[in-house]
């Protein structure tokens, strides 16, 4: 069992989800084995790793979409591994959820899809409010008079702001990104890379990154736990898994910085 804290340099903020002791095994096969993460608030951390280390098992551990085997998961101070259907609805909308491929639906407007949350969560908002809460949302990720454009006409880079303005308008404490910058040109991902930092300054929230990109990992983090077959093997600061010495984390970190 691998046990590990993710810490910030000085005081620590309070965390905002500790996962502690956690086990995952379908069937034979153990995906998580004994994870130990602690997330202060306000802060970005990057679950680093390669295909296959547990990265997305994990996240789906922290919205209560599976159930651990052991162990516990706390979000906001409440365990939610306890927690029943109507409970974990209701966890849920503490989190924002920034899917790979934005995850738009293509029939819709963006402004249809932006304000697709506050229609199935808030249904008491009159239409007038809910377009000022769009378009408010739009302009905090830098998007202004797109709501009736498609994502079919968006860039890349656009759809994925589009999908972050859907992820914050219920104004969650927490944003998840699963794989953001997977399959993009860099020039795109830095505009990713932004979006991320731009979140966190804007509106305060904490961001839980799934990833194996290593330059998008090392520019937005404040830190990175390394997953290697379901165990976190190194965590920190960006610049202390610049050094690990773990062989697994110096073979991935290599395919970066042995040509950086």
């Amino acid at each position: 069992m691998a046990t590990s804290d993710v810490t910030q340099p000085g005081t620590p903020a309070p965390p905002i989800i500790e996962i502690r002791d956690l086990h995952k095994s379908f069937g034979e096969h153990k995906v998580l084995d004994g994870i130990t993460l602690s997330v202060p608030a306000g802060s970005t951390l990057v679950i680093l790793g390669g295909s296959g280390s547990g990265k997305t098992v994990l996240m789906k551990h922290m919205i209560g979409l599976l159930k651990p085997d052991s162990g516990q998961v706390i979000v906001d101070g409440e365990d939610i591994v306890p927690m029943g259907p109507l409970e974990l609805e209701k966890l849920r909308r503490k989190f924002g959820m920034v899917f790979q491929a934005a995850a738009l639906f293509d029939s819709m407007t963006v402004y249809e899809n932006v304000s697709f949350p506050l229609r199935e969560h808030r249904k008491d908002i009159p239409e007038e409010q809910m377009r000022e809460l769009v378009k408010e949302k739009l302009s905090i990720v830098g998007l202004k008079n797109v709501e009736q454009k498609y994502p079919s006409d968006l860039s890349g880079g656009m759809r994925k702001r589009v999908g972050l303005a859907r992820a914050i308008v219920l104004d969650p404490k927490i944003v998840l990104y699963d794989e953001p910058t997977t399959g993009l040109d860099p020039i795109t991902t830095d505009y990713v890379d932004e979006m991320i930092l731009d979140a966190k300054k804007q509106l305060g929230v904490t961001s839980v990154v799934i990833s194996h990109d290593i330059a998008s990992a090392f520019k937005v983090a404040d830190n990175i736990a390394f997953l290697y077959q379901g165990v976190i093997v190194d965590q920190g600061h960006p610049s202390k898994l610049r050094h690990s010495q773990h062989p697994g984390v110096k073979v991935f970190l290599q395919t970066w910085f042995g040509k950086n």
